[in-house]
């Protein structure tokens, strides 16, 4: 059996709505996320945005690297938001910025702009490690996951073609 381009597309739409109900799921279970978390959960939706939008759409031959781009644009920035915080995390206690105000307040003291670079200054808050999987922090696990994504961004254009069967 072989998926279509629109098919792998609603795969991938599938799979982020399933990371994010994940996240939702360990908030639920006392995990607050801090800032850095909430911009890689928005950089999350606005992938399974260009999945669904793929998968809505269903472009032919150069339309489809149109939505690989749009993913892989997504997830780099994903990809470089959860950097950020492993990098955090990594540092030496004595390294770490102090903590800094909530997300909800800076957003209703701050414009956007300076709300985006307080946060991706990141402080105290995002350095603290509350959960690890085989070793790997959750925002490791995120990073790995957004160059993930890209790859299977690729792969859902390039697939199709190569499991054709010859007419």
């Amino acid at each position: 059996m072989t998926l279509s381009y629109r098919q792998l597309n609603l795969l991938g739409f599938l799979g982020i709505q399933f990371a994010l109900c994940f996240a939702l799921y360990l908030q639920y279970k006392g995990y607050e996320p801090c800032p850095f978390c909430m911009f890689q959960r928005v950089a999350m939706i606005a992938v399974g945005f260009a999945f669904l939008a793929a998968f809505i759409h269903g472009p032919k031959a150069w339309g489809q690297w149109v939505y690989v781009f749009l993913v892989s644009m997504f997830s780099l920035v994903g990809a470089g938001i959860a950097a950020r915080h492993v990098w955090l995390q990594s540092l030496p206690p004595d390294q770490v910025p102090a903590c800094g105000p909530t997300l909800d307040y800076l957003m209703e003291m701050l414009p956007l702009g300076e709300v985006v670079q307080t946060v991706l200054r990141g402080d105290g808050n995002c350095a603290k490690i509350d959960a690890q999987w085989l070793g790997i922090s959750l925002p490791g696990w995120v990073l790995i996951s957004f160059f993930g994504l890209v790859v299977y961004a690729i792969l859902t254009a390039l697939l199709p073609k190569f499991l054709r069967k010859p007419a």
